[in-house]
């Protein structure tokens, strides 16, 4: 291969006159710069204006089908709930009413036809009259549902001839919202030529100005190199590289240019001092100049090269080599050479800044992605693995763990929380024990100074050694030599340790690496402090809606009920629940939800939930119980909302809830409920089939001055009531339909199930992988009072009658085998109808319920309830209600929409101490007497 700097052969010189000895090239020849740019201009030109005027057509056909669906929607939907359609669909013949309508709003809004049908889809109307009768052509499974159809069909000849018909089919439906009709309007998107063709000239117009300006403009550029060249040909500029001597030798960089006979043809002066090399170098064989072998070797190789470094004395130089003059027939080669000695050290350190840079800012992203303690150490040991340590351990206080703030006591005591790296193979203690460390052990040196402890060699690191000799041997023989430990501390409060171990050929901890630890150790420490304080948080507000949760079933025959409540993963929430027995064997079920989440959210739950408590007590109807509520959180609104109840606690002065409040009466199998913004609740019957109870649904609490509808269910025996809170059925993944359509699959066939399977199939089945809210649910399984348990009589409103009225308890208590109570309850039975008939007002009823507990009723017409009151030795009257409240386990007045009713409830199982232990009346009455005698 022969290489060689070649020489053009120059003409004598002269100074440039502005003008090319070269003939002037024409605008339009391709072969020149100039008539190529313009022919590009040209391609580019005609494209865009094809491109705008296909985009023009397309965007115009979808701009006349858009139109076309919206005008049918419109006009279908108008004629659809036009007055009077409704009743005309329902009359003997629905098209001698509709088609002079259908035409005539056809007519007027443009569209090309209007069709009325049944719900099977035979035409009431049709533009042509002889259409009418037969099936509709489209699809109208859809609008017989209820929903909107649109779709593009095809059918009977139409006024506005051929095109892409649209048409729309809506539903006619009654005032119950039943389907009684179909309506179909339509329209023929026609030619859209009318759209664009006034368009097509502008787009034509603009082309022709592009061109014009392309033509314009390269003319003008053409001209402005010719002048800016001085209307040199190439040959000339080629004359003109001849003074590149000049910069060749001015440049901080070495060039050598040899040929292929391996002769040195140019060095410039940057080289000769880098290489050292002679004045007369140039025109010797290289191998002559006593270069460095490698350096030597590389220039006489044919291969290119590209930033190899290579020593040359004391300096690393990078070397690029190319081939020169490659399309020619002789060629030769350059070496460019540069010198990196200071650029390499500064580029190293550089590396290991940006490498650990890079390690911080992973450590930001990865630790602390969770709330978790073990979590959050698990992502501090797997950061610092490999690119810092081999081995990493993580050691906190057992206090932060269980989220309480850590104390100096427990500092020797640490639990192994988080290994990575290569600890599998080395001798260190596991995750999960508790290590008991000696007080010369770097751990307990740097957990009472603060600071990090460095061993560079854990062979002279005896404090280390002497924690387990055995296992500090073993890990030294398998290659353990290096250890930085350092405290994991947040607020100036030590939570643990991490240690960073190093082994095999890995270099031994630096000071500036300590550093690095550190900044590691106090990111992940801010995560840990966080995460603990959210468990203690967590943990605190569990405990607290646990405890205002109920903690068992409370005794009554009506209902068998079964719960669960699972609290969110990112807070606790203030949904609640409650099941309250009533007098009458009634119980009444409640089910809230408090906006937020927190203590403040648990805190105010558990007022609501007291309140409803007091609320039933006073045995007040459904809707009252809530309007009462709803008062209550308005004074909490405004409490927490004036002078400085808020201060310090942005968004607390606002509470927002539901309720949902209902009352199930075993002897009538009657539910009666009021819901203030809480979701419906569903009914499953016997027979396995699911329903929604449709109660009305009211404002949230909190609005105040809002009425609350009430909703009456008659319930036969086994129904199951499944009441729940919005967490079941929404979540951030699942939107509210889709949750209450699971919740529907979830019951399908519940019927003969018990409360308790019906609750866990239906948590199986919806409880999300990550709730974000909390999540209640109460199923309750209706029973009904059997007849052979409840005697009930008429009174007349005579005194006379009070000693039959007892004989009737005591025949009926003797057939329920209550012989033992039957001297109690005759003498509350007198008292009872005693006042009924004496203060109050007909008609007089007792009704007797024998269940968990003798329950027995005395009823009449009059609003006015008796009390309690401490009768004097000389008073005629006034004990009889002492009396029952001393024989019976609890008693009470409610009212009814016709008077009231005062109950006393006796315990069944306590005949035979009632026999036995019976405290004479005359004793009970010595005791009621005047505490003056």
């Amino acid at each position: 291969m022969r290489a060689s700097i070649r020489r053009y052969p120059t003409s004598p010189r002269h100074p440039p006159t502005g003008r090319s000895h070269e003939g002037r090239p024409s605008l339009l020849d391709p072969r020149s710069a100039a008539g190529q740019v313009f022919l590009l201009q040209v391609v580019i030109v005609v494209l865009l204006v094809v491109t705008a005027v296909a985009a023009m057509l397309l965007q115009a056909a979808s701009d006349a089908l858009q139109q076309a669906r919206r005008e049918s929607v419109v006009a279908a939907q108008a004629f659809a709930s036009a007055p009077g359609v409704v009743q005309a669909f329902r009359s003997p013949d629905p098209t001698a009413v509709l088609q002079p309508r259908a035409e005539a709003v056809r007519k007027r809004t443009g569209v090309d036809f209007i069709v009325a049908m049944s719900t099977e889809g035979i035409r009431y109307t049709y533009p042509y009259p002889e259409e009418i009768g037969k099936k509709f052509v489209g699809t109208i499974e859809p609008a017989r549902e209820g929903r909107t159809v649109i779709e593009q069909a095809g059918g009977p000849p139409l006024p506005a001839g051929k095109g892409t018909a649209v048409q729309a089919v809506v539903p006619v439906t009654d005032s119950r919202g039943t389907v009684v009709g179909l309506v179909s309007a339509g329209i023929t998107a026609k030619n859209v030529s009318r759209l664009w063709m006034p368009q097509l000239p502008i787009i034509v117009g603009a082309g022709v100005v592009a061109l014009a300006l392309a033509t314009t403009g390269t003319s003008l550029v053409s001209r402005r190199l010719r002048r800016q060249t001085r209307g040199l040909a190439p040959a000339e500029l080629a004359r003109m590289y001849e003074h590149h001597d000049a910069v060749l030798h001015a440049v901080r960089e070495g060039v050598l240019i040899t040929d292929a006979d391996g002769r040195l043809v140019l060095a410039n002066d940057e080289a000769q001092r880098l290489l050292g090399l002679p004045a007369a170098a140039q025109g010797r064989p290289v191998r002559e100049l006593g270069l460095p072998e490698p350096i030597g070797r590389l220039i006489m190789s044919p291969e290119a090269v590209t930033d190899e470094v290579h020593l040359a004395e004391d300096r690393l130089l990078a070397v690029n080599k190319r081939p020169t003059f490659p399309h020619a027939v002789e060629e030769g080669s350059v070496v460019t050479l540069r010198d990196t000695t200071e650029l390499a050290a500064v580029s190293g350190r550089a590396e290991v800044a940006r490498e650990r840079l890079k390690l911080l800012y992973g450590a930001g992203v990865r630790i602390g992605t969770t709330l978790d303690v073990r979590r959050t150490a698990q992502e501090l040991a797997d950061v610092a693995v490999p690119q810092f340590a081999d081995v990493v351990t993580v050691d906190l206080l057992d206090s932060v763990l269980q989220g309480s703030e850590p104390t100096a006591e427990g500092w020797r005591r640490l639990r192994r929380v988080a290994t990575s790296g290569a600890h599998w193979r080395m001798p260190v203690y596991r995750v999960g024990e508790v290590i008991t460390y000696l007080p010369g052990t770097p751990q307990m040196r740097t957990l009472p100074e603060g600071r990090s402890v460095l061993e560079a060699d854990l062979r002279q690191a005896h404090g280390w050694q002497e924690q387990d000799p055995d296992r500090a041997r073993e890990a030294l023989e398998r290659g353990l030599h290096a250890l930085v430990t350092v405290p994991l501390r947040a607020r100036g409060v030590p939570l643990g340790v991490a240690n960073f171990y190093r082994a095999g050929d890995s270099p031994p901890f630096e000071p500036e690496d300590v550093s690095f630890a550190e900044e590691l150790a106090a990111r992940a420490a801010v995560a840990l402090d966080n995460a603990r304080r959210f468990t203690r948080e967590h943990a605190m507000a569990v405990t607290l809606q646990r405890s205002l949760l109920p903690r068992g079933q409370p005794d009554q025959d009506a209902l068998e009920v079964a719960w669960r409540y699972l609290p969110a993963e990112a807070g606790v929430g203030g949904d609640w629940f409650d099941v309250i027995p009533l007098p009458g064997a009634r119980v009444a079920l409640a089910m809230g939800d408090v906006v937020g989440h927190g203590l403040h959210a648990a805190a105010t739950m558990g007022r609501l939930r007291t309140a409803v408590h007091n609320f039933s007590t006073l045995d007040l109807p459904v809707e009252e119980v809530l309007g009462q509520l709803d008062d209550l959180v308005v004074r909490m609104d405004n409490e927490e909302s004036t002078g400085s109840a808020t201060e310090g606690h942005e968004g607390e002065g606002v509470t927002g809830a539901t309720c949902l409040y209902a009352i199930y009466d075993p002897t009538a199998g009657k539910c009666t409920m009021a819901r203030a913004g809480h979701p419906d609740p569903v009914v499953v019957g016997p027979d396995g089939t699911v329903t929604c109870s449709d109660a009305p649904a009211s404002v949230p609490l909190g609005l105040g001055g809002h009425p609350f509808e009430t909703a009456e269910l008659y319930l036969p025996e086994g129904s199951q009531l499944v009441l729940y809170t919005n967490g079941l059925v929404e979540d951030r993944t699942r939107d509210l339909d889709v949750g209450l359509d699971a919740l529907r699959r979830a019951l399908d066939g519940a019927g003969g199930r018990t409360a308790e399977e019906t609750c866990q199939a239906v948590i199986d089945a919806l409880k999300p992988a990550h709730a974000s809210d909390d999540i209640a649910l109460l199923v309750a399984r209706t029973r009904l009072f059997p007849p052979s348990c409840l005697a009930e009589w008429d009174v007349p409103s005579d005194p006379a009658v009070v000693p039959s009225v007892r004989a009737h308890c005591r025949e009926r208590l003797r057939e329920w085998g209550l012989e033992d109570i039957g001297f109690t309850t005759e003498l509350i039975v007198s008292e009872l109808v005693t006042n009924a008939i004496r203060y109050g007002s007909p008609p007089v009823t007792v009704r007797l319920l024998h269940g968990r507990c003798l329950i027995c009723e005395v009823s009449d017409g009059s609003s006015t309830s008796p009390r309690l009151r401490q009768a004097t030795t000389m008073d005629e009257g006034g004990r009889g209600l002492f009396l029952v409240a001393q024989f019976a386990q609890r008693w009470g007045t409610r009212y009814t929409p016709r008077g009231k009713v005062i109950w006393a409830e006796q315990s069944a199982d306590d005949g035979a101490t009632a026999a036995t232990g019976h405290t004479p009346v005359d004793v009970l009455l010595e005791q009621f007497g005047d505490p003056a005698l």
